[in-house]
């Protein structure tokens, strides 16, 4: 899990940032879920074990959204 412990919750990621992930799971909107850090990341147009390089897009309190590039 990420945060400090004590409901302070900062994201492991920041918008513009790229990252190599594994897409674990679908989401029920039928996005990719890939996970860093235990923060979940939303990637539309992947399937469960495609290994992609992303860019984050926006970033939520307990989730963000991400593309592949």
């Amino acid at each position: 899990m990420y945060g400090d412990g004590f409901g302070g919750y900062e994201a492991p990621v920041k918008v513009g940032e790229r990252y190599r992930v594994r897409i674990e799971s679908l989401g029920k909107g039928g996005d990719g879920i890939a996970k860093i850090k235990g923060f979940v990341i939303f990637v539309p147009n992947t399937q469960v074990g495609d290994e992609v390089e992303i860019v984050i897009n926006s970033v939520k309190r307990k989730f963000a959204f991400a593309e592949v590039i």
